[in-house]
């Protein structure tokens, strides 16, 4: 079956490149639904996404500052619906039906349950109900009902009821299973009914890692390495490289998934090493370590085929992201390599000769460089499997940075694979794509998937799918309007302002 790209848009105050958790999370998700050929667009009040192939609908109205908000924001907080925020919402009511116009699933952060613009969650809510997009996935971070320093600005009845009510043909999003457990509390929802996805983590924004280190770890899938070593030599003979190879093989056969980084070229002033290497290669493919070996010397090369010099940087990098130096030399003078691990706080796991225990004394893991190779990966694997520090830097590598989340938690999410509220989602997406294309099927936003007339409804009928402009404009009568006017006048205690607020949506 042929892959559907969606167009999906992302709501939220603010958006990149904002200093918070949220904006960062807008800032990747767009970075990766982009990379995966969906059509990306940024639905915000203020902020500029550098992503390239992103679309821009930057407006104040889809804020939580400015004059006309804050001034809502005031009156709402003494339970006051006044006519500023009726004005406002039909202010916000056009302008967000043109940005979200053609959206197959639009990611909500924060609007559904925080009140920083009520006018906002009110417009969306009443294109929601309209069907003028496809499903929603409402990420949400802050919860106000459940917020002490929120409370005494919250009031029963509408719009601030939207806050703490499920929405229909949405599916809710947390950050924690703590998050969800409030969140599923709020809005009386099963917890299954509620997905956890994290924030992640960029490895090479936060470790600094040049493009081509990147480029290297990703196409070798190196943060995948369990663990992932690190030999930074020349390729000799006293280097004792096969050793090395032998120690891989051996931490495979024990269940493992390690990668070995070998950064030097062949010595340069004896013509054997060449045949040295090519000797190492063929152990490596005769051994369990067949695919665990990168030699940067054949991996890192120009267009041609030509080897890039590994420069101070790359090295430096790959010192960052290693799990321990393994170092099996016969023979060293000093051993820098020792050094420079121990600056950078990695284990230390090296032959044992004595210009290494000069160097390191007890602080490294020694083996004997002439050794069983088996001793040697049980005594890494013994030491790795008790350092906590490693075992949750891998948990992270597997489960947390952005590429991960996306691929395990959010891809799931669009294609409706994830459980039966991810599918309800994607079928209204579904949906709304078979309106754009003037089909109509008749229940499929509830789950009924009975087909209909393949033509839609005249406009204004009561039957069909609603016209794609009915819903915005001044001078709007439509069904939709009123009958959420109806809803939201029906439930919760009277506040005296509710009729005022009533009779705005109506006219």
């Amino acid at each position: 079956m042929a892959r559907s790209f969606m167009n999906i848009a992302i709501l939220h105050y603010a958006g990149p490149p904002g200093l918070g958790g949220v904006e960062l999370t807008i800032h990747h998700h767009a970075r990766l639904l982009c990379a995966d050929g969906h059509r990306v667009r940024l639905v915000a009040g203020s902020g500029t996404s550098t992503v390239a192939g992103v679309e821009q609908h930057i407006n104040p109205l889809f804020g939580s500052r400015g004059a006309m908000i804050e001034r809502v924001n005031r009156a709402l907080a003494q339970g006051d619906v006044a006519d500023d925020f009726l004005t406002l919402y039909r202010e916000t009511l056009i302008v967000l039906r043109d940005a979200l116009d053609g959206a197959d699933v639009v990611m909500v952060h924060n609007v559904m349950t925080l009140h920083k613009n009520l006018a906002l969650t009110a417009a969306l809510r009443t294109l929601h109900d309209d069907a003028a997009f496809g499903g929603l996935l409402a990420w949400c971070h802050d919860f106000a009902w459940r917020d002490p320093l929120y409370l005494p600005e919250l009031h029963p009845g509408q719009p601030w009821d939207l806050l703490r009510t499920p929405w229909p043909r949405t599916r809710y999003v947390v950050v924690s299973d703590d998050r969800r457990t409030m969140l599923a509390d709020l809005l009386g929802l099963d917890e299954a009914q509620i997905a956890v996805v994290t924030p992640g983590v960029d490895p090479q924004a936060l470790l600094k890692l040049e493009a081509a280190s990147m480029a290297l770890i990703l196409q070798h899938g190196l943060f995948g390495a369990d663990p992932l070593l690190l030999l930074p030599a020349r390729i000799t003979r006293r280097k004792n490289i096969e050793q090395a190879i032998r120690i891989i093989a051996a931490l495979v056969e024990r269940g493992l998934r390690p990668k070995l980084v070998v950064t030097g070229t062949p010595g340069p002033h004896n013509p054997t090493n060449v045949t040295y290497l090519a000797q190492l290669q063929e152990l490596q493919a005769a051994s369990a370590a067949r695919d665990a070996i990168l030699w940067l010397y054949s991996a890192y090369c120009d267009a041609d085929g030509r080897p890039l010099p590994v420069d101070d940087n790359m090295l430096a990098d790959f010192y960052r992201i290693a799990d321990g130096l393994l170092f099996p030399s016969r023979a060293e003078g000093f051993g820098m390599p020792m050094i420079e691990a121990a600056l950078s706080g990695l284990p230390i796991f090296c032959s044992d000769i004595a210009p290494f225990r000069e160097t390191a004394g007890d602080a490294a893991h020694y083996f004997d460089p002439q050794g069983d190779p088996a001793m040697a990966a049980a005594q890494i694997a013994a030491v790795l499997r008790d350092d906590a520090r490693y075992v949750l830097k891998k948990r992270v590598a597997r489960a947390y940075t952005w590429e991960a989340i996306y691929q395990s938690k959010i891809t799931p999410l669009l294609t409706g694979d994830a459980d039966e509220c991810g599918i309800a989602v994607h079928r209204a997406y579904y949906a709304h794509r078979a309106r754009r294309r003037g089909e109509y099927v008749q229940g499929s936003l509830t789950g009924n998937s009975t087909k209909g007339s393949a033509t839609a409804a005249p406009r204004g009928s009561s039957t069909g799918p609603p016209s794609r402009r009915r819903c915005c404009g001044a001078g709007y009568r439509g069904s939709a309007r009123r009958s959420l006017a109806e809803r939201w006048s029906s439930g919760g205690a009277a506040l005296p302002q509710r009729a005022r607020y009533d009779r705005g949506l109506s006219q």
